[in-house]
């Protein structure tokens, strides 16, 4: 029997007017929630500051931050948890991704059949 990984993607936007030094308090408490929860973080992006398509709690803009992790299924309760109570979070959202180890060849072959099916939803 294989162990199920799972690979998750949280991107979450930030007030504006937070300071350069509150944004990076916010990421690295963020980055700590998950690495405490067992999970991985592969990769942590700043996007930067950017105009939001609707406003939210008063604000146009919003510090846009991604972070790529793998871990436990725990791990998205808890984050989110934290996220929701914190003053600096506007929004945000988790995608999770399945891969399971030790089963490369049938993890292959779903890639090639999803790459032959029709093209994602909102592909032009």
């Amino acid at each position: 029997m294989s162990m199920t990984k799972f690979t998750y993607e949280t991107m979450y936007i930030l007030r504006p007017d937070l300071g350069d030094e509150a944004v990076d308090e916010a990421i690295g408490q963020f980055q700590a929630i998950v690495q405490e929860q067992g999970a991985e973080i592969l990769e942590t992006q700043h996007r930067g500051k950017r105009r939001l398509a609707y406003e939210i709690d008063n604000h146009r803009e919003g510090i846009y931050i991604q972070m790529d992790y793998v871990g436990p299924g725990g791990v998205i309760a808890v984050l989110e948890r934290a996220m929701r109570i914190s003053e600096s979070v506007l929004r945000y959202l988790t995608v999770k991704q399945e891969v399971v180890e030790g089963d490369d060849e049938k993890e292959a072959s779903a890639a090639t059949a999803s790459g032959s099916a029709a093209p994602p939803v909102g592909a032009a």
